[in-house]
């Protein structure tokens, strides 16, 4: 089975790509969702991130209230890192439990969308790195205009993530996002076409 890792920074059209990939039919594990998942209500990661940060980042229903979180993480840099060491084991034995999976039905190729695979090291355990690339300034212009963000909140973000032109140099393979949705379709099915022809030699 081929493991390839995808990622890309904040507004890159990362998301974009991984749906394709999904009308392609190329299994995905999306660590964002599962990220979500191991800090629902009444989980063991919500327990342990109320325990660091307190009981004030939940909300009335107690559920975890993402955008004070997000505030708080994105302006200090080591209640981040104290996040990721309280999230990323929890994460990873989630991937891990989907790979069994994929690996009993026989996958030939799968894809974990991790935005921060580098920043974790977990280029380490994937067999390629797929990533998407725009310009600083595409990013910086669709979280403006598409997330409402400050110019200071899209640096804050941006900032957090390793720069993506670093990420394309250590990167496989690469999909440029900079064109139309029709062009990265192109891109995509190109490249599973080409990594499938390349397992099955």
């Amino acid at each position: 089975m081929y493991i390839v890792g995808l990622t890309g920074g904040i507004a890159s059209g990362k998301t974009t790509v991984a749906n394709i990939l999904k009308t392609l039919d190329v299994p995905l594990c999306d660590t964002d969702e599962l990220a979500r998942k191991v800090v629902e209500k009444g989980s063991v990661g919500l327990e342990q991130v109320v325990s660091h940060f307190g009981k004030d980042i939940l909300l009335e229903d107690n559920t975890l209230d993402r955008k004070k979180l997000a505030d708080i993480i994105f302006n200090h840099a080591e209640e981040r890192e104290t996040l990721n060491r309280i999230l990323h084991p929890l994460i990873f034995k989630e991937v891990n439990q989907w790979l069994d999976e994929q690996l009993e039905m026989q996958a030939d190729v799968v894809i974990i969308d991790m935005p921060l695979l580098f920043e974790v090291g977990y280029d380490k355990q994937v067999d390629a790195v797929l990533s998407v690339f725009v310009q600083e300034d595409v990013q910086i212009e669709r979280l403006i205009s598409r997330n409402q963000y400050s110019y200071e909140e899209v640096k804050s973000r941006l900032y957090a993530q390793m720069p993506l032109i670093a990420k394309v140099k250590r990167s496989d393979y690469v999909i440029d996002n900079t064109g139309s949705v029709e062009d990265t379709i192109k891109q995509v099915i190109r490249w599973v076409n080409t990594v499938k022809s390349m397992i099955k030699r």
